[in-house]
């Protein structure tokens, strides 16, 4: 059995897509309000760059504006999820608590790793109640480097783990699992590019998958 499962959160465990529109779009139309923008809301290249660190984000969306304006902008979105997240208009991906009842009671520990802010993880860890399962959820923003890679060796060392897997849908998630040595699923989901995928060592279209999976895995180099 594996010992550890690290996750990412936006889709993976986490619906974005149910939300991001949405608060995107409240977000571009607060900036056009301040005359700071006048063209459509650019939903799909931020579909393009999903998955990466949100700093990262708004350089590519608002090239042109200032450091101080792509932070009030981030903090503005920030604000825009999480009122959405606690007004139940996102979702978890099916299967998850399933999913994470059969990794506790089998003595594998599961982890997040998220490229998002930690207020919006813990807005979903909170109102999913994940934490029955989830030992500890961490953010891209505890790391300097922005890394994803570097965000999972804290997470090995912390927790001494020597047998574990990274599950997500982007290639961070992926190239974060080969830095460490660990083991990288793939998983087949919105956000998701085969290219990308195809640098995973397995791919699931469903995390029930996972059940099977994990415990074939209770003698490999992992």
């Amino acid at each position: 059995m594996l010992q550890a499962l690290i996750f990412d959160m936006d889709g993976t465990l986490f619906q974005t897509d149910k939300i991001l529109e949405l608060s995107l779009e409240d977000t571009f139309n607060h900036l056009r309000c301040q005359n700071k923008w006048n063209s459509i809301t650019p939903i799909d290249q931020y579909r393009e760059i999903m998955g990466v660190p949100l700093p990262k984000v708004w350089e590519t969306l608002l090239p042109t504006h200032s450091h101080a304006e792509r932070e009030k902008t981030d903090s503005y979105f920030l604000e825009r999820l999480i009122e959405n997240i606690r007004s139940g208009k996102g979702a978890l991906y099916p299967n998850v608590r399933e999913v994470f009842s059969f990794l506790k009671e089998n003595n594998c520990s599961i982890y997040i790793a998220s490229n998002g802010l930690t207020d919006y993880l813990n807005a979903i860890v909170t109102y999913y109640k994940l934490d029955d399962w989830v030992t500890e959820t961490f953010s891209i923003q505890q790391i300097k480097s922005l890394d994803k890679g570097d965000l999972v060796k804290v997470i090995i060392a912390k927790y001494d783990i020597q047998k574990a897997a990274v599950v997500g849908d982007r290639l961070s998630d992926i190239n974060a699992a080969r830095d460490n040595g660990l083991m990288a699923i793939g998983c087949n989901f919105d956000f998701a590019k085969e290219d990308e995928l195809a640098m995973a060592d397995l791919v699931i279209d469903d995390l029930v998958e996972l059940k099977t999976i994990v415990p074939l895995y209770r003698a490999t180099t992992y």
